[in-house]
């Protein structure tokens, strides 16, 4: 008797699942991932307005204030070759929920920090907690979309909220360090993770995927890429030591991935030219982009006196072009192909670079301002049509793996961009500013060379 009931019971929860209302929401769930993926992006470029003002509060020097930005884009580069793979194993909900949450736990721990030890180690988890939601937010997406137009229309809605976040992150930097204080830029993140948690009982629980994991391959690339960056913000025998954990870590890295049969980079792939130059074109703007935005933050504070505000509006010309730049350079790939745009984008962002280097303490803050605009048009007609390359050089099955192996190239130069930048400024501001722009864009000026060799 009791069984019979067992089974009915069960058979009405079955039936009831059937018939019962799906009350998963598509629109809510893209506004999820929308709004996690633009907290990741805010975060990587809010925090480049606020160092002075962290450096004032917590000390530390230059060393300490490239910390404060590399804690989080470090891990969260290296750490994004493995979490697309985490994010099937775990279900995408299931890892974007847990990112978030992280993510916004350690946003209230930097906001909390008393010294820079404890605001860089909580930047840290940030980093790892963001490469968490990153793939896991465009595979929701994926699946709140199964048709593929609308499935399109999502995705770009999805990127441009990004881009959006990126423009934003130095007015918000700015406004936020000067009506409150620069500990207001994390506390900011904790209503936005909490909304987005909330929205996300109307996405739909995804399934679980096997996918194997490479853990020793992950583990000495991480090993490689902190010892490297260590070794060029600290200097001196401490660094020396680094450098040899570095190519230690490095040579373990590559051996380990030239014999797994699931490595997280797949060197073979390199073989191919196109992906080789999509992803050094990809790193020279992301050394460009990123570098100078970290040192013309500081230069606009630190040498001409500017407020926090001040400055983070000095980059509104500069990247509120980027979101409508990208979506011409989408059309221009499409109509001539990757090669042209990705030559004219790199050209140039070389000659704004190059522009720059008349910059100096007694410029306008305005003109300083429309001079940087040359450089993101450049880097923003070159993402793009990259992308789309690299998607196209590599079969289907490995678009997922290309991706995250794109942004992850992207992500580190960046951060070791601005390890080296911080490095030369610190010996002089106007000599290592210029030094550092003649460095972009001389490497820009190698990946466009070797652009100009595609097909």
């Amino acid at each position: 008797m009791t069984m019979n009931r067992t089974v009915k019971g069960d058979e009405l929860a079955t039936f009831g699942r059937k018939l019962g209302p799906d009350r998963s929401s598509p629109a809510l769930t893209l506004t999820a991932a929308l709004l996690g993926f633009a907290l990741i992006c805010l975060d990587a470029s809010v925090v480049n307005v606020a160092l002075p003002a962290i450096g004032h509060s917590l000390g530390g020097g230059m060393a300490g204030l490239q910390w404060v930005v590399d804690a989080y884009t470090l891990p969260f580069a290296a750490l994004m070759l493995s979490t697309g793979a985490f994010s099937d194993r775990a279900g995408a909900s299931r890892a974007f929920a847990l990112g978030t949450a992280v993510f916004t736990l350690a946003s209230a721990a930097c906001g909390l920090a008393p010294n820079l030890p404890a605001l860089i180690g909580a930047r840290v988890v940030q980093g790892m907690a963001a490469a968490v939601v990153l793939p896991a937010s465009l595979a929701l997406v994926r699946q709140a979309f199964p048709e593929p137009a609308r499935r399109s229309r999502a995705v770009a809605t999805w990127a441009a909220g990004g881009s959006a976040a990126v423009a934003l992150g130095p007015v918000a930097g700015g406004l936020l360090t000067t009506a409150w204080d620069w500990r207001g830029i994390f506390f900011v993140n904790l209503p936005l993770g909490a909304l987005i948690l909330a929205l996300l009982v109307r996405a739909p629980r995804s399934e679980r995927r096997p996918a194997p994991l490479d853990v020793p391959g992950q583990v000495s690339a991480v090993v490689a890429l902190t010892a490297l960056t260590f070794a060029v913000i600290e200097g001196g025998t401490a660094g020396w030591v680094a450098v040899a954990v570095a190519v230690v870590a490095a040579v373990a890295f590559f051996r380990i991935e030239a014999r797994s049969p699931h490595p997280v980079v797949p060197l073979g792939l390199f073989r191919n030219r196109t992906v080789a130059v999509a992803v050094a074109a990809g790193a020279a703007v992301s050394v460009a982009f990123y570098s100078v935005v970290f040192v013309f933050s500081l230069f606009f504070q630190q040498v001409q006196g500017l407020s926090a505000l001040r400055a983070g509006l000095a980059f509104l010309p500069m990247t509120g072009l980027i979101a409508v730049t990208n979506v011409v350079a989408g059309k221009l790939a499409g109509r001539y192909g990757a090669k042209v745009p990705m030559l004219v984008g790199q050209a140039l962002a070389v000659v704004g670079l190059l522009v720059l280097l008349y910059v100096d303490a007694g410029t306008s803050s305005v003109l300083a301002a429309v001079l940087l605009v040359p450089l993101a048009l450049g880097c923003a007609l070159t993402v793009p049509p990259l992308t789309a390359a690299m998607m196209d050089a590599v079969p289907v099955e490995r678009a997922g793996l290309a991706a995250g192996m794109l942004n992850a190239a992207r992500q580190v130069a960046g951060g070791l961009g601005i390890a080296v930048f911080g490095a030369l400024i610190s010996g002089g501001f106007a000599e290592g500013m210029r030094l550092a722009l003649v460095i972009s864009a001389g490497v820009l000026a190698l990946t466009g060379a070797a652009t100009s060799r595609l097909r």
